[in-house]
């Protein structure tokens, strides 16, 4: 819950972060000056499911609450991508992690769900964020298993006057099964799809430079986009270039438009 004092040092001691930390306190009079803590007045309701307890004395904002909060201060894009992080199985890495593993995100099984953020910011009507965090779930998806993943869902689904296509949402790291023909020759049961469409049958995949480069990656793939058209699914892959070229994603909108059957229009003049 939100406190009605001030912590105590030994708390916020354990802390043990370069960072600010943020507070949330109801009553104004308690703030105190400070450059490491940052105090914000907090006189709603909080109901279930807005705290996390890791101690006696601390509790720290769930996943779905701190998307709330943080609804007040990012554009919408960036918050549809934190709600795609937060939702997905990854995880943006600190700069240790980084060095060690030297990629650019780290695996790790989902915060929340849209589900469980849905259902959180419906109980919190009338809070500051609540508007912008609520349309904003009309474009967030379960199961983004990387940054790119989420960049290229977000690009084709939101509206042209954010710079999206507006395609409907598909389904991220859809599992499909193989038949016992194909399972033979692929030696596979299942894939997942990066990104599914499965009213029709489209699946399109992201392959990044550090991943799909080798010799034995691109045979893999190979196989893999056979075994998946064999089974009757349209695989359309995206590349780093595709994605960071705005007239390169025109071209790869303009396919998959023709596969999911919508005219390709741009109605926003500013896009």
């Amino acid at each position: 819950m939100v406190p009605d004092s001030w912590p105590k040092d030994e708390t916020l001691a354990a802390l043990d972060s370069s960072l600010p930390t943020h507070i949330l306190l109801r009553n104004p009079n308690l703030r105190r000056p400070s450059e490491s803590i940052i105090p914000h007045i907090f006189t709603s309701q909080t109901p279930i499911g807005c705290f996390v307890q890791t101690d006696s004395e601390l509790s720290i904002s769930s996943p779905e609450f701190c998307f709330l909060q943080l609804a007040s201060q990012l554009p919408l894009p960036k918050l549809i991508e934190l709600g795609y992080e937060f939702c997905g199985t990854y995880s943006l890495p600190a700069e240790i992690e980084q060095q060690q593993t030297g990629k650019g995100f780290v695996n790790r099984p989902p915060l929340t769900s849209k589900h469980k953020l849905e259902a959180f910011i419906s109980s919190m009507q009338g809070v500051r964020g609540y508007q912008k965090a609520r349309q904003s779930l009309r474009f967030i998806q379960n199961n983004s298993a990387s940054p790119m993943e989420t960049k290229l869902c977000i690009l084709l689904v939101l509206p042209n006057r954010y710079g999206g296509y507006g395609f409907p949402l598909p389904i991220l790291n859809k599992r499909i099964g193989l038949s016992k023909a194909i399972n033979r020759s692929a030696y596979r049961s299942k894939y997942f799809c990066d990104l599914f469409w499965p009213d029709f049958d489209l699946a399109v995949e992201y392959e990044s430079n550090a991943y799909h480069s080798s010799s034995e990656q691109i045979a893999s793939d190979s196989k893999r986009r056979n075994a998946l058209v064999a089974q009757g699914i349209t695989v359309i892959t995206v590349t780093s270039q595709q994605l960071h070229k705005d007239m390169e994603f025109e071209k790869l909108a303009m396919q998959i438009a023709q596969n999911i059957h919508r005219r390709f229009w741009i109605r926003n003049p500013e896009f």
